[in-house]
Order: C-alpha cells, then structure tokens, then sequence
C-alpha cells in the first residue's frame, strides 16, 4: 500500500468517525486529478466542474460504502467516471463546434505529453469524438497515467475490457489525426499539380 493509499484509507476512517476536515483534505487531495479526469471525458469546463461536485457529493453520502478492497482514488475515479456518463447520457445532444480559423500544429518542443495535449486542439477534437467508454480509457491510462488494472477497477470492467477500448480508442484518435493531417497534405499535393 502506498503512502497516499495509507493516509487516504486514514482519512476515510476520520471522516466515518465523524471528522468532517478528513473529508476536506480527501477533497483537497484529489479534486485536481478528478477535474483533469472529468475535463476530458466531457470536454466541457462547466460541465467538468459539475461533474467534480457531484462526484464529491456522492462520495460525501456514501463513504461507508468504500471497503477497502483498492485504493481510495481507484473508487474516486470509478465514481467520476460514472458521473461523467451520466452527465453525457443526460445531455444526449451533440453540440456544433464552430470550425477554427487555423490548425495549430504540436509544440514540437513539448517533452509532456499532457502539455502537448494542451497545445493540440486538434487532438482534443478528436478525443471529444471518442465513443465515452473509450475516451475515459484513454483519458485514465494515457492521459493520467494509471495502470490498466487501476483503469479496470475505476471503470469496473474487466482488465481485458479496459485493452480493448485503448486500444481501440488509440487506432480511432489515430484514424482521426490523419484524416486531418491527410486531408491538407492532399490539398497541398491539388495546389503543386
């Protein structure tokens, strides 16, 4: 068990024995990475940051049903990732995007890929068109970094599950990527004949 799991599984203890600033630094704690994890599988900062609260809120009201059996954040990020698809099942419509003036290309210089994926609108278009299920596989694993027995357990599939949808997700954001790479290749390849 690893230090954040001790003092997590700590502070869950604290918090059923009436702490409620237990609760607070469990918050504290994680609320970045439940953002980050949110903002990518909804694509909407607004949308995000009611998905945080309410997966906090849930956590709050069910605390005592967290056994212990995996990490406290491996719970946490199951119940965002469920609070994510309800949002998205909620909210079934697609909203148009306007098209960009421009495609900026990948900071070159980049060495972190989280910050690249910051920098590529591009990429973050094509994972908002991810199927939800393979968009927070990749946005658990790749983007997160998590292992995929941890990514299984938050999304509560099994471990060959979670190797198909990031797979499957990585050749779709792929596909995607060179669609748009393709297409001003092409256009360019028009204007030189």
């Amino acid at each position: 068990m690893s230090f954040r799991s001790a003092e997590d599984a700590g502070l869950v203890s604290s918090f059923l024995e009436g702490d409620r600033r237990a609760f607070d630094e469990l918050m504290r704690a994680h609320e970045d990475r439940v953002f980050a994890i949110c903002l990518r599988v909804l694509s909407d900062r607004e949308a995000a940051l009611d998905a945080v609260q309410e997966t906090f809120i849930t956590v709050y009201r069910k605390a005592q049903q967290f056994s212990g059996a995996s990490a406290f954040s491996t719970w946490l990020y199951r119940i965002a990732v469920n609070t994510c698809f309800d949002q998205l099942r909620r909210t079934r419509r697609h909203q148009a995007q306007p098209l960009p003036d421009t495609t900026e290309p990948a900071d070159e210089r980049s060495q972190d890929a989280l910050e690249s994926v910051e920098l590529r609108p591009d990429l973050e278009r094509a994972l908002e068109d991810l199927p939800p299920e393979f968009r927070a596989a990749i946005v658990l694993s790749d983007l997160e970094g998590l292992p995929l027995q941890a990514v299984a357990e938050a999304l509560d599939v099994p471990i060959g599950t979670v190797k198909s949808r990031v797979f499957r997700g990585r050749r779709l954001l792929a596909e995607h990527l060179r669609n748009l790479s393709g297409s001003s290749a092409h256009q360019r390849g028009e204007h030189d004949a």
